[in-house]
């Protein structure tokens, strides 16, 4: 009879430990969700840009090619409570209309940003990753992208640098002959 007191209350405490655990990792679960939904710093970062913005492009079909210009213009907008940066581009390039879509996040837990890009002059998607870079004042993205015309995925960077609220860059390198080259470069000027 006393095995059996033993056992229950040994059973009891066992109870008791599992039920206070599974709270406290239910307590560190909820922070760390709080944690990883909340806007910070970099998301106000993002949020500078928004607005309407004109841009001059200029792209290179290939290292050592005559340049080529367009217009355009830019609106971006925060979405989704200030998580999310969502950018639509329109412009005519190479005679024909363009458009494009992008998101840009950051992500709290991977302390890193995250972009999109999709338009149409293509059915696949442009996916980065990237980082503050201080020395550019940007943000310094890599990622990959596939080309059509190679039939394989290629190697991207993209850097976007702030000069100050009323103007930023895009610039897209690439690689090719083993050699990475400029191939686009967006000035961004508020309407």
């Amino acid at each position: 009879m006393k095995t059996l007191y033993v056992l229950a209350a040994a059973f009891g405490c066992l109870l008791t430990v599992n039920t206070a655990s599974a709270q406290m990792d239910s307590v560190a679960a909820h922070k760390a969700w709080m944690a990883y939904m909340t806007p910070g710093p970099e998301h106000q970062q993002l949020a500078k840009t928004e607005g309407d913005w004109t841009t001059d492009m200029t792209f290179w079909k290939g290292p050592g090619a005559k340049p080529e210009k367009a217009t355009g213009s830019c609106s971006n907008k925060m979405i989704l409570g200030g998580r999310y940066q969502e950018s639509r581009f329109t412009s005519d390039m190479m005679g024909m209309p363009f458009e494009g879509l992008g998101t840009t996040a950051y992500d709290n837990a991977r302390k890193m940003y995250l972009n999109t890009w999709i338009d149409n002059m293509g059915t696949g998607m442009m996916m980065m990753e990237g980082k503050w870079e201080p020395a550019v004042n940007g943000i310094v993205y890599r990622g990959k992208s596939y080309d059509p015309a190679m039939q394989k995925t290629m190697d991207l960077r993209q850097v976007i640098k702030f000069q100050d609220a009323n103007n930023y860059t895009l610039e897209m390198y690439r690689m090719a002959n083993g050699k990475e080259f400029k191939e686009m470069e967006i000035a961004f000027k508020r309407k």
